[in-house]
């Protein structure tokens, strides 16, 4: 058996291609969008990618399965458990819909389908066992985004994200029950998850990228004895509040996308269109665009910008060639494919400076964008809360000539909120230097 895993740090995300390598059959679990290198890997191992499997319908990325399917005529399966009107739509007919018990085989490698309802009502999870291998007995899981190492999957994404109203504790339950359901499972099989560390699926995702059953009872807190209550409580209690695109993923993976199609983006004077500076912090506060938006380019990117994309529009990027490609394509892997152009950072047109501080408790017109656990916390008396992420939508309540001092915990979201109060008309920012930790050693 061939087996390898696929993670991309920018959506904190991993797949597996799995091999039988006397029939040649090879099948891709939980693919991104872009398939290449599934393609590229399986075809220098001799492999044909046959079949593809998802575990739920996700969202925090852009799905490859339909790509696989209509790409490489793959078979592949997707989850028929679940509520019918939240399961897939527009499936290409090679589609089979699996449940709870079936079994799905590639060459000699069998997959068991456990249903494993908590993250999402369809979710599903996979028991592989090596039958090409003289195996009688189970090697691991593909647990998705149901069980990771060290947290299980969110329950509340159906009601933030979909505003289905009272899913979260539904969720909740369910996954109290698919905890119970797999642990007469063998200690020693493998847990490959759909997810590691950075990933908002869950609070707190462990870095190592696989673990096995009897590490997760004897470590992970969702395996320890607790009432159906007391979980319930603890894994609904602070889960932070999804980006803005993950409504947009839910939507494009059930319904399905356009195919992946990488393209070339070209510098642009198309200065009426919003604007992301992915340049670093410092780099920002030297000089920047009015109104745009610093998100740097780095692994947390993507966290960040899905708070402020809007799928119907296309936006510019300020940044050097090469990171400008690399943002369009990392964009890609959510779905958005409308970066109309790029600025050059020598070219930019220099029009503000961030003049950055630090704070007393005596300044008025404060604004803390950091969330709702960091506010309940600790915070300043005189401070307005508005997390970042909400700073489009809603009016801030100081006046537009006044200074506005803006912080988060350590500089990055206020450096976001910026050119967000830019956009909104605001003359006089200024970002709190190292956010609310200096502010609280300082006073």
């Amino acid at each position: 058996m061939f087996f390898k895993q696929f993670y991309d740090q920018h959506l904190s995300q991993s797949s597996y291609l799995i091999g039988c390598q006397r029939t040649g059959e090879a099948i891709v679990i939980d693919p991104k969008r872009d398939v290449r290198p599934y393609i590229e890997v399986a075809e220098a191992e001799g492999l044909r990618i046959t079949h593809a499997a998802e575990t739920h319908i996700h969202a925090d990325y852009a799905s490859g399965i339909r790509d696989i399917a209509e790409q490489l005529h793959a078979t592949i399966y997707v989850s028929g458990e679940g509520d019918e009107s939240l399961g897939y739509r527009n499936m290409p007919e090679n589609t089979k819909f699996v449940y709870d018990q079936e079994e799905i085989y590639v060459g000699n490698v069998k997959l068991e389908v456990f249903h494993t309802p908590g993250h999402t009502p369809e979710s599903i999870s996979f028991l592989l066992t090596d039958i090409g291998g003289g195996s009688s007995v189970p090697m691991g899981l593909f647990s998705g985004d149901f069980l990771f190492v060290g947290d299980v999957g969110r329950p509340d994404l159906l009601e933030k994200a979909v505003q289905i109203s009272g899913s979260t504790e539904v969720g909740a339950k369910q996954m109290y029950q698919s905890l119970e359901k797999i642990t007469s499972l063998p200690d020693y099989i493998q847990i490959w998850p759909g997810h590691g560390a950075g990933s908002p699926c869950g609070k707190s995702l462990g870095a190592v990228p696989m673990s096995t059953l009897g590490y997760e009872k004897a470590n992970n807190w969702a395996f320890q004895a607790m009432d159906e209550a007391t979980f319930v409580e603890e894994l609904t209690t602070n889960q932070p509040a999804p980006p803005h695109h993950f409504a947009q993923m839910k939507k494009i993976n059930q319904y399905g996308n356009q195919p992946f199609s990488p393209y070339v983006v070209y510098p642009s004077q198309d200065v009426s269109l919003q604007t992301f500076d992915v340049r670093t912090r410092s780099a920002y506060h030297g000089g920047h665009q009015k109104g745009a938006i610093n998100i740097p380019f780095d692994k947390n990117f993507i966290n960040q910008v899905g708070w402020y994309l809007d799928y119907e529009q296309p936006i510019n990027i300020v940044g050097d060639d090469k990171t400008v490609q690399d943002v369009a394509y990392v964009l890609q892997l959510i779905g958005y494919d409308l970066v109309h152009g790029y600025v050059a950072p020598t070219d930019e047109v220099v029009t503000q400076h961030v003049h950055s501080k630090d704070i007393t408790e005596n300044e008025k017109n404060v604004l803390d964008v950091r969330n709702d656990e960091e506010w309940g916390g600790g915070h300043l008396q005189q401070a307005v809360h508005i997390p970042h992420g909400k700073l489009l939508e809603q009016d801030i309540p100081f006046d537009k000539n006044e200074p506005i001092y803006v912080h988060c915990q350590s500089g990055v979201r206020s450096s976001i909120a910026v050119g967000i109060l830019e956009q909104k008309g605001f003359t006089n920012v200024i970002n709190i230097k190292e956010g609310y930790k200096d502010i609280r050693s300082n006073i």
